[in-house]
């Protein structure tokens, strides 16, 4: 039994088909892919085409080097009609315990199943979280999450604070800046690592990929003095230089950069403009921990998500204090657990989901034979 058809659930179902055992996938969402769907509109992969496809099935040339998100949709969907997988949508797994098959598995809608083998893909974007500020409960203005975000059309015209540098805050910023917001600010508390996606053509994935065996201190001295060389010191626009290395953070606290597909040009030239992070609301104001205060209309949360994993299993001695899996990508965290996709590596996370599906398949094709 896989859990979650997302990338990572359908290419280890399709390698473990491969390999002659035949796996039921449980989707929550109505199709495979459900979290790629719900992502903003103009969200490309920041990997290349050619080291983003899974086992067996490469992604179509003609979806161009980087990926779109309708695309990527569009070619898991294709994965598991080619590869013929048994995807039951629709399907949410409420509770997972040990049972007298192996794993007892409690459904929304009452009913069991039970498997002796079960490979949770869920992943680690799987529930959106906005931190428990202070006041937020009086604060007049809207709040959402990234994850609910699709575009600009709805702030046209309105004044928006976004809280979080990563990836998808700071890609949300530009689109608002591009779509018509009056102001937009990017609220940060840690600097980010900020790369090129591309350098004369040369993807930041590759850096990732070819460097990331160095070890960390000459990966962190590496990596910022690329930095220095390739942008533009941020300092006097509000964004100060990263004090923990890249590797270090990546070790420490699962952090990938921010690749930049346009948030280095909005802030220089003033079309985002960087402020302290949010401590708390007000009646009017978001509360700023410069003691300066704000007040947007609106307030894009882009805080991460939980994994969800606390909800789903009884002990909770299988994930760390962030919900991640103690042990996954490979060995089973319990006999005929397994957990994959919850890697974080500069190499991508399609990638990584390809190499851990074979290495989990073929330890579950021993058991299961």
């Amino acid at each position: 039994m896989v859990l979650g058809a997302g990338a990572a659930g359908l290419a280890v179902a399709a390698q473990l088909k491969a390999r002659g055992v035949e796996a039921v996938v449980l989707e929550r969402g109505p199709g495979v892919a459900t979290s790629w769907r719900g992502r903003y509109d103009r969200l490309k992969l920041h990997t290349v085409r050619q080291l983003s496809g899974l086992p067996g099935f490469a992604i179509p040339r003609g979806y161009g080097r980087w990926v779109r998100r309708d695309d990527l949709v569009r070619y898991l969907e294709a994965y598991a009609q080619r590869f013929k997988l048994d995807v039951r949508t629709g399907t949410t797994v409420e509770r997972i315990k040990p049972g007298a098959a192996g794993w007892s598995l409690r459904l929304a809608d009452g009913s069991e199943e039970s498997a002796r083998t079960v490979i949770v893909a869920t992943g680690y974007l799987h529930t959106p979280q906005v931190p428990p500020w202070p006041g937020l409960e009086t604060w007049p203005g809207e709040l959402i999450h990234s994850a609910a975000y699709r575009n600009a059309e709805p702030f046209r015209g309105k004044d928006v604070l976004v809280v979080g540098p990563g990836n998808s805050g700071a890609e949300i910023a530009t689109d608002l800046a591009e779509g018509g917001a009056t102001t937009v600010r990017l609220a940060i508390r840690t600097p980010p690592h900020i790369v090129r996606r591309t350098t004369a053509g040369w993807p930041a994935q590759l850096n990732g990929v070819l460097l990331g065996w160095l070890p960390e201190r000459i990966f962190n001295a590496v990596a910022a003095a690329t930095a220095r060389m390739e942008l533009p010191d941020l300092r006097k626009y509000g964004i100060g230089r990263p004090a923990v290395g890249l590797k270090t953070r990546l070790r420490t606290g699962r952090y990938v950069p921010l690749q930049d597909v346009g948030i280095v040009r909005d802030v220089v030239a003033g079309r985002v403009l960087p402020v302290a992070a949010v401590q708390g609301f007000d009646t009017i104001s978001v509360l700023l921990a410069d003691g300066t205060s704000v007040q947007p209309d609106v307030v894009v949360a882009a805080t991460g998500y939980g994994t969800g994993l606390r909800e789903l299993f009884e002990d909770p001695s299988l994930v760390d204090e962030t919900g991640v899996p103690l042990v996954h990508g490979g060995a089973p965290a319990r006999p005929g657990l397994f957990f994959i996709g919850y890697d974080v590596t500069l190499g991508g996370m399609l990638r990584q989901a390809a190499i851990e599906s074979r290495r989990v398949a073929r330890t579950v094709s021993r058991l299961e034979k």
